[in-house]
């Protein structure tokens, strides 16, 4: 059977979501009691205190524990959810109402008076927490279907963007080196060994995200044999040498930049022109920036956007609001900035 879908409890994001339903929970309490009055913001103060240790201490449990839960089935695991969650829930009320029937820790009731009965206080509580944790729960499994299916999405536009890679560029590589079999027999050996090493890693399913250092040496290949074929017209400048090498990124990211560079830019200059690959790298975040001469006149041809659609959905789902992608004419040029944060990829003996 299929695992729970749960979000990564020891991130960030899901620790600000819990707190937010935390505070929308607590405010909802707080409007429904009866009677909401001069004590309305002490009410709500001391709810939020109360589900805030109840919201930590869950989030903390199902982070250390998610291995755990993510072994179980669905049912198995929602049900050790809920438990873990009433557990919690049981916990911090009763430690709040030892807190509140201590004379020293709760002198003239400042934190609250004592509810009259301790067994509708803590059932009451339970239910809220029941029905809390079950709409969480909901909310988590529709959230990560959407995410699993965008993923799916962009899974399949990688590869009908590999798709669309092979049919053109593969009949105007092998017309170039059957050209120089006879002209230059040695150039057309490397064009091979070239056109070889850019398939391998275009259908490569098995590996996702490759070194910055691996997909450099992908869009070299690929610029070489466009090189063979558009001769000195296609010049190219790599500005890379201060970027993290071991740095992770999707594969096919640079690859597609330079061949819309060359496709919509460079190719239409009857002189031709020089494509600038350079970035930077601090604090974490990494900057590529891709820039291509375009005609003086005209709108530049932008195609179909396939390619930029499809490295920014990437980038997205892989770092979150972390990345951008940004693409527009500056001057004479078409410039495409992709800025992304920094995944160092382990040690090659990394157990």
């Amino acid at each position: 059977m299929k695992p729970l879908l749960l979000p990564d409890f020891c991130a960030p994001r899901a620790v600000l979501l819990v707190l937010t339903i935390v505070a929308l929970t607590a405010l909802l309490l707080t409007l429904a009691s009866p009677g909401p009055g001069p004590g309305f913001w002490g009410d709500l103060a001391r709810r939020l205190l109360f589900l805030i240790w109840v919201g930590l201490l869950g989030a903390a449990l199902l982070c250390a524990l998610r291995g755990r839960i993510a072994s179980l089935s669905a049912p198995a695991g929602a049900g050790m959810v809920m438990g873990l969650l009433l557990a919690v829930v049981a916990a911090i009320s009763e430690i709040a109402w030892w807190i509140l029937d201590s004379p020293q820790l709760n002198p003239d009731a400042l934190l609250g008076r004592l509810p009259v009965n301790h067994g509708i206080f803590l059932a009451r509580n339970l239910g809220i927490g029941l029905i809390v944790g079950m709409l969480v729960l909901r909310y988590a499994y529709v959230t990560q279907q959407w995410r699993l299916n965008v993923e799916a999405q962009a899974r399949s536009r990688a590869d009908a963007l590999q798709a669309r890679i092979r049919p053109h560029f593969l009949y105007n590589s092998m017309n170039t080196i059957a050209a120089l079999t006879r002209s230059d027999p040695g150039r057309a050996e490397e064009a091979v060994l070239d056109l070889t090493e850019l398939f391998r890693a275009s259908l490569d399913e098995e590996r996702s995200l490759i070194t910055l250092a691996e997909e450099l040496d992908n869009a070299r290949a690929y610029v070489r044999i466009e090189q063979l074929r558009m001769g000195p017209r296609l010049r190219v400048a790599w500005n890379v040498d201060t970027l993290p090498m071991q740095a992770r990124i999707p594969a096919l990211t640079l690859q597609p930049l330079l061949e819309n560079a060359i496709l919509h830019g460079v190719s239409q200059l009857p002189q031709g022109g020089e494509v600038h690959i350079g970035g930077s790298a601090s604090d974490g975040v990494m900057l590529l920036r891709v820039r291509n001469p375009l005609p003086l006149e005209g709108e530049p041809r932008v195609g179909h956007g396939i390619a930029l659609g499809n490295i920014r959905e990437r980038l997205e789902l892989l770092h979150g609001s972390r990345a951008s992608v940004t693409a527009g004419r500056e001057g004479d040029e078409f410039v495409v900035q992709l800025r992304f944060p920094v995944i160092e990829a382990p040690p090659a003996n990394a157990g």
